[in-house]
């Protein structure tokens, strides 16, 4: 009976707590500006057609003008609680197009899990191009990776993902 009570325990030690992931969400985001900021030298206005400077604002919760969505855009970050829908698949999601000039991004159980910094940082760098340029998956990868490798000189390997979203036949590509 003792290791179902510290089983309960550490289970519900897992679950974020709306601080601990207020706590987590910070962090990766002030992760994904530090390596974006690093990067910025390396990166040209556009990079993928996603817009730097929107991108820039976007990362930094600020309003941005795209031309991609016409207009000026806002973000709204939610955190939902279930695995249900694309919370069942995903660490996060972008629901696009914009609905009265704000993206929602929405934040997954998964990506609160403990010790998935690393994770959670490039989530922020890979859904933050969705936000500024829509729904191609392939794009997201390839500038993710690349603010990744210029700042830091290698990049997480999304090489399974790559190939599940047939990356291979599109106009984006990896850093080598």
């Amino acid at each position: 009976m003792i290791r179902c009570i510290v089983a309960i325990c550490i289970f519900l030690l897992a679950i974020p707590t709306p601080a601990n992931a207020a706590s987590a969400l910070d962090a990766a985001l002030d992760a994904a500006v530090e390596t974006f900021e690093k990067a910025l030298p390396e990166l040209g206005e556009t990079e993928f057609g996603v817009d730097v400077a929107a991108y820039r604002n976007a990362l930094g919760l600020q309003p941005f003008h795209s031309a991609y969505w016409g207009g000026t855009i806002t973000l709204d970050i939610e955190r939902r609680e279930g695995a249900t829908g694309s919370c069942s698949s995903f660490a996060a999601f972008v629901v696009i197009p914009p609905e009265n000039g704000t993206v929602r991004l929405v934040l997954c159980l998964q990506f609160f899990t403990p010790g998935a910094d690393a994770l959670r940082e490039l989530t922020m760098l890979h859904e933050m191009v969705h936000v500024v340029a829509g729904a191609d998956e392939c794009r997201a990868m390839a500038f993710a990776a690349t603010a990744q490798m210029a700042a830091t000189g290698a990049f997480t390997s999304v090489d399974a993902y790559w190939r599940s979203s047939g990356c291979e036949a599109s106009r984006y590509s990896l850093p080598s």
